[in-house]
């Protein structure tokens, strides 16, 4: 499947594909994993917030965030990663955190990587060179962990 990437500081995107990012974390992160949370967390248009994602066969099938450090002793954060679920399988994750990780080398080169990871994933980040800090908590029911790069 041929993949268009895209790499966008939040004053970048169009309506559409802003559209499409919140339908897809609502799609996957509520509605799929049952888990009500408020997703429209005012993070997504701030600061120098990037957007990564990958459109195929006409739509999106991978995203992700990328927080701004908010100072020189602060991590970047990841966070918001997800695969559509007719996209799992095709090792479009790793494909997506490669280039999550060239971004945050790009803009942020000096700043370590941080992200909250479902429990479950810890191996698929640790591949990814991803260290676990500290023990698996409950953030809206669901085990995560608390990882750096």
């Amino acid at each position: 499947m041929e993949l268009t990437w895209y790499d966008l500081h939040h004053s970048k995107l169009n309506v559409h594909q802003l559209y499409e990012i919140l339908a897809l974390r609502n799609r996957v992160f509520i509605v799929e994993q049952q888990c009500p949370y408020e997703d429209i967390d005012g993070q997504d248009l701030v600061r120098d917030n990037r957007h990564i994602f990958a459109i195929g066969e006409g739509r999106m099938l991978a995203c992700a965030r990328i927080l701004t450090p908010l100072d020189e002793n602060n991590p970047v954060k990841i966070g918001r990663v997800i695969v559509t679920s007719e996209a799992r399988g095709l090792h479009l994750g790793y494909r997506l955190m490669e280039q999550v990780l060239v971004s945050c080398e790009r803009y942020w080169p000096r700043h370590q990587q941080y992200l909250s990871a479902q429990a479950h994933l810890q191996p698929f980040y640790g591949r990814m060179g991803f260290t676990p800090v500290g023990e698996v908590y409950l953030e809206d029911n669901i085990p995560h962990i608390d990882m750096v790069k």
